[in-house]
Formats: structure tokens, sequence, C-alpha cells
């Protein structure tokens, strides 16, 4: 058998090729991540001490905040550190560390995203079994349910990066280790990866979104339904924002899983993994929540000088 030198560092190609604009880059991103950050941590916040949110919904969503910031925190800080540096690396260890938590938060999100779907048709379709298919032990058993899944999923694929050998070259495609670029700078066979790759992205990505997309079937047909316009705004009021989000999100997700690493793309897929851990997680607790009157009380139970 061959020896192979084991790589103990990876150098990432960056976001951008033009040295001149790092400075402003760097602003822009630090500001949108101090933005995803505090967002999300306050409506956390909001939820925790405002009683009127203690609902599914709420517990939900402060959920997906806690995801985001997982999401941000996982991706931006090593990357803005690299946009202050001319060499651009990453220890193997903290690479393996940051594949990790960016899988864990990204799989944790399909599922939580079907299970808030799941609590809106429960709560438009079946209004007067809400409170006993959607009880306190029910939520927290599904949530829990959801970080497990993405738990036992960032952990295989982990592992399995863990067994492959990494010989040269070092140079990382993207500006954070995502599976795909990294997997592709492996010398020894990826077909069990890619084989349990396809396997989970067809469980998280396109189950999941095939029982969200059945969830809400059933909640248009039943809005449609009601009789009065202003219940049917009502109801499409609570399920526009998260259909929206669900898109989004899952359209990025299949663009850049449900392929073979052959076709990786680099500057398409740069541009696709800042919308989802950068630009979604700033916007979701704008989409979600910042717009809803309850979360705006809770707020000013945060910052009492705030005025209306």
């Amino acid at each position: 058998m061959l020896n192979h030198t084991r790589v103990t560092d990876f150098i990432m190609q960056g976001l951008f090729d033009h040295p001149q604009h790092q400075g402003l880059i760097f602003g822009l991103f630090l500001c949108l991540y101090m933005t995803a950050i505090m967002g999300n941590s306050l409506i956390i916040e909001a939820i925790v001490i405002h009683p009127p949110l203690h609902t599914p919904m709420y517990f939900f969503i402060a959920n997906l905040a806690l995801v985001d910031v997982v999401c941000t925190s996982s991706v931006l800080p090593k990357m803005l550190e690299n946009l202050l540096q001319e060499k651009k690396t990453i220890s193997f260890d903290g690479c393996m560390a940051q594949l990790f938590a960016f899988t864990l938060s990204s799989g944790t999100e399909l599922v939580l995203l079907t299970a808030m779907s799941y609590d809106r048709y429960v709560a438009i379709c079946h209004p007067l079994r809400y409170v006993n298919l959607m009880s306190k032990e029910i939520c927290i058993n599904l949530a829990a349910g959801v970080w497990a899944v993405g738990t036992i999923n960032s952990l295989v694929h982990t592992l399995l990066m863990l067994r492959l050998d990494f010989c040269g070259p070092n140079l990382i495609q993207h500006f954070f280790c995502e599976i795909p670029p990294v997997l592709a700078l492996s010398c020894s066979s990826t077909y069990l990866n890619e084989i349990m790759i396809f396997m989970a992205d067809i469980f998280l990505a396109m189950v999941n979104f095939l029982l969200t997309t059945v969830s809400y079937s059933f909640i248009i047909i039943a809005i449609f339904k009601i009789q009065s316009s202003k219940g049917k705004q009502r109801a499409f009021s609570t399920c526009s924002s998260h259909l929206l989000v669900v898109s989004l999100y899952y359209s990025t997700i299949i663009y850049t899983y449900i392929r073979p690493t052959s076709s990786y793309s680099l500057d398409k897929d740069k541009m696709v993994a800042i919308m989802y851990t950068l630009i979604t997680p700033t916007l979701n607790p704008v989409i979600y929540s910042l717009r809803n009157n309850e979360i705006k009380v809770a707020i000013r139970k945060i910052f009492p000088f705030t005025t209306k």
C-alpha cells in the first residue's frame, strides 16, 4: 500500500477574487452577521420571557432561530477572519468541526420546517383538536426528534469524511468547509460518502419537502372552505411567510446537494451558499416574527424605552 502524507490544514479559495473589495465585503458581511445573531437572539429572548408566546408555533420559531444562530456562527466568523488575511487557511480539525456544525444546522432546519408545516396544518385543518395534537409534551418530543435527526445525520457524514485520505491538493474551492468541495479533495474512494449523501438528501430534502407540500395542500383546501374573507386572510397570513422561506431554503439545498460531486460549480455555488448561510438566517426573524404584533409587544418588554 502507498503511504499518504495526511493534510494538516486546508487553504480556502475565498469568496471573491478581488482583493481591493475585501474591506467593503468584510464590513457588509460583518453587519449582516451581527444582524442575524442579534435578530435571532432577540426572537428567542422575546419568546422565552413573554407568556402569550408560549405556544407551539412560537416554540418552533425559537428553535428555528437557534438553528440559524448555529448556521451563521459555524461559517461566518472564520470567513470574516480569512477576509482580513492574505493566506486563507483552516486546520483539518477546524474544517471537520465546521463541516459538522454546518451539516447539523442545515439538516436540522430541513426537518424543523416540516414540523412547523405540520403545526400550521393542525392549527388550520383541525383547530378543535389543536390543543391535544400539539400539547407541550408532543412539541418537546417533536423538537427533540428534529435535533436528534440533524445530529445523527451530521455525525454520520463527518465520520465518513474522517475515514478518507487527504494527501493533496489542499485547496478548498469554497469559502467554508462544505461536503462537496471537501469531498472533491480526497485521494481515496468517496463512493460510500456519495451514496450516504444521496440517501440522506432524499430523506432530509425530498421527503421533508414532500411532507411540507402535502401539509400545505390540505391547508390551502381548508382555507378556501372558509366563508369570510377576513378569516381567509388571517389563515393565509400565518402560512405565507413560512411557505416563502421553505421554498427559498429548499431550492438552494436541493441545487447544492442533489447532484454528483463532479458537477460542482464554483461561482454559482458560492452565491447560493451565501443565501442559506447568511441571507436566510438574517431574513428569518423579519419574515417569521418581527412583523408579528405579539412579538413586538414582547420586544417592548425587553426594550421598555421603545415606543409604539
